[in-house]
Formats: C-alpha cells, structure tokens, sequence
C-alpha cells in the first residue's frame, strides 16, 4: 500500500486558499488553546519551532527507529518564513506519527493543522489504520519554496517528495511490501500556512494539495 493522495488542480487549491483567507478577513480562526497541546510533552524529534518560542508546549511527533523523514530544505533568512516550513515539517512528522500510533484522533496532527489540512491527515491516518498498515523506511522531502498569500501572513509553502523508499508494513505480522522506484515515488505537497490564534510561536496547516507523479520533483 502507498500513501494515497489527496489531489486537486491548482486552480482549485488556489480559489479554496482565497475563499478561506475571505471568509476568516485575512486569517483561519482558532480556539484559544491550540488542539493538541494539553498532551504538554515536547518531543525528542526535531520539531521546535524556528522562532525558538520555549513557552510553546508542542506535541510529541517522535517516530519509530525504523522510520526516518529527511527534510532537505534550506532556511529562510526570514524568522517568520522558517517558523512556517519547519512547521509544514512538522505537520507531516505529526501524520506519520498518527499511523505509527495508529491514531486517527492523535493530538500531534491537531497541533498543527486545522481545517481541510486536518481533515486530510485524519483521512490518512484513518485509511492506513482500517486496513491494517503502518510505515517504515526513508522518507524524502526537497526543493522547498514559500510564496505569501493575500495580505495577511499567510503563506503557501511547497516541497517535494521522494518516497521510493518509504514503504508499508503490516501491523500484525511486521511485512514490508516492497516497491520499486518509479514516477508514483514522486510527490509535489503545498501546505497553506498562517500562525495559529493561540500562539504566534505556532504555525498550522490550513490546506493541503498533494500531486502525484511530478517529473518535476524526479528530476
């Protein structure tokens, strides 16, 4: 089994972005406590925000030793613009995190998406778990960008992915399904970031595009 995608043109990723961005006069809502941060457990996995906020209580996102994300990607200059990516990282850290706890409702992927984002990495999470999968290996993310959106701070961060290496893994029995590389390894992700109500230290996902099959993104 691979990671199935959700996928939309990007006309329509980019008509969904300005009608939230309209809808919400600039920024997405949030209670006033960020969903996921009453597990108060900081994780041993690289997930601090950029902006280095120590008063953040951030979800655990540590993964199992058998399975490593590498996110190749240069830091902004811009403190603002690393918080967003290093958050956008941290959003995918948290859904794989999800699959290895088998959790559809874990607390890591609340923290930091809202949202069609946190639809999405449920609906994900949700899959890999009714039919009994889990993750392993290396998982591959590059070529990031980050381009605002409207007038506010949003922004609309892009990356891609090289999966050729990421496989599935049965829960019960520990069997690895192998695949070979071929274009369906490559992905183009972008992640519509704005900082949560609750925290300007925060970044959340708002909405996801994921594209399949990018020749872009192979190189």
């Amino acid at each position: 089994m691979a990671r199935s995608a959700l996928t939309m043109t990007a006309a329509t990723f980019a008509t969904t972005a300005a009608l939230l961005l309209t809808a919400c006069g600039g920024e997405d809502s949030s209670p006033d406590d960020i969903k996921g941060a009453e597990t108060g457990k900081s994780s041993s996995s690289p997930s601090t925000s950029a902006s280095g906020a120590a008063d953040v209580k951030r979800p655990d996102v540590s993964l199992p030793e058998d399975l490593k994300l590498v996110f190749d990607f240069e830091k902004p200059s811009d403190t603002e613009q690393a918080t967003a990516l290093e958050d956008a990282a941290n959003y995918i850290r948290a859904l794989d995190h999800g699959i290895a706890q088998q959790d559809p409702n874990d607390p890591a992927y609340q923290f930091y998406s809202t949202g069609g984002a946190e639809k999405y990495a449920k609906s994900q999470i949700e899959a890999w778990v009714k039919d009994g999968w889990t993750v392993t290996g290396d998982d591959r993310y590059f070529d990031a960008s980050i381009d605002p959106v409207g007038e506010g701070k949003s922004v609309l961060v892009s990356f891609c992915r090289n999966q050729a290496k990421f496989y599935s893994k049965k829960v019960k029995t520990g069997k690895v399904n192998y695949t070979e590389e071929n274009l369906d390894s490559y992905q183009k992700f972008s992640l519509l970031m704005s900082p949560s109500e609750a925290s300007a230290a925060v970044w959340q996902a708002r909405q996801i595009e994921v594209q399949g099959r990018v020749k872009e993104c192979k190189g």
